[in-house]
């Protein structure tokens, strides 16, 4: 139930940690700390998806450097000032359009590129205000879009599960649509429990002012790993007619549950590009039920 950790991610996830080890410490200590990395591959649990492995990796740079367990707590605060500055604007834009939920789409869907963890040193949000400035150009697949439309329609409970920080100010700003053309549905918003990378926590969802039901995952995960899901969390699941999961984080943990999940994102990564075949930066918006 999930895009499988394989080698090409186990390379991914080696290098980037093991050079944040070298930056923070002598050869000797992140030779120390690449040993325990192999010893986690080696101790997980078949068919788990890469967000499983971020709490413990979290857990080892604080451990043997003294990482703060919420270290992207600057990128999270720059995120969502870089939105909020912003997210006037783009609402009028989205609620000028001819299809103000599409739009709301386009921009959630653009928002996905403010992930640190997975693109680290090429986040330049320059670059983000220049792909803002053509979001209404973004293509999504228009048959899965018509079936979101139509089961929001017929529906009345929605489960909104976030990603970044920041992005989740345009998630707002589609939730406000869907509310519009939709006002039957009751809309909740799922954030992490706990620091979890540069994910959205209820602190972020705040921050954005978040105007539905805002609860958590129950962990740190940087997705939604099902089994482990936090009581409340679990039963939203279970109650919704709909789920719409944005970011990779969530299409790494769910992929393939049988849940009736939309999945909005961005490719970012190697492993992603693999799967879908897809060039990096491809918008997506694929249906879990057929």
């Amino acid at each position: 139930m999930s895009v499988v950790f394989n080698s090409e991610c186990i390379l991914c996830h080696l290098r980037r940690n093991v050079e944040t080890a070298r930056r923070l410490g002598t050869e000797e200590q992140a030779t120390a700390f690449t040993r325990e990395l192999l010893k986690m591959y080696l101790s997980a649990p078949e068919g788990v998806g890469s967000p499983w492995f971020g709490p413990r990796t979290t857990d080892l740079l604080h451990e043997m450097y003294g990482l703060d367990l919420d270290r992207y707590r600057k990128e999270k605060e720059e995120s969502n000032r870089f939105v909020l500055a912003r997210l006037d604007q783009i609402r009028s834009r989205v609620e000028a359009a001819e299809d103000p939920v599409y739009a709301g789409l386009q921009f959630s869907v653009l928002g996905n590129y403010i992930d640190f963890s997975a693109l680290q040193d090429e986040i330049d949000f320059d670059r983000l205000d220049e792909m803002l400035t053509e979001g209404e150009k973004l293509e999504l697949d228009r048959e899965n879009y018509v079936s979101l439309c139509a089961e929001l329609e017929a529906g009345k409970e929605l489960l909104y599960l976030t990603d970044n920080a920041g992005e989740i100010g345009f998630d707002r700003v589609l939730a406000e649509q869907i509310h519009k053309k939709y006002p039957h549905v009751n809309i909740t918003f799922c954030v992490r429990g706990a620091p979890a990378l540069n994910d959205a926590t209820r602190e972020d969802a705040e921050l954005v002012g978040i105007p539905f039901r805002v609860i958590d995952n129950g962990n740190r995960i940087a997705g939604t790993q099902i089994d482990l899901l936090g009581r409340e969390a679990k039963e939203a699941l279970d109650r919704a007619d709909v789920i719409l999961a944005k970011g990779q984080g969530n299409i790494e943990t769910m992929y393939g549950c049988g849940y009736n999940v939309y999945y909005a994102f961005l490719v970012k990564c190697p492993r992603f590009i693999q799967v879908f075949d897809k060039p990096k930066f491809t918008p997506m918006l694929l249906k879990e039920r057929k």
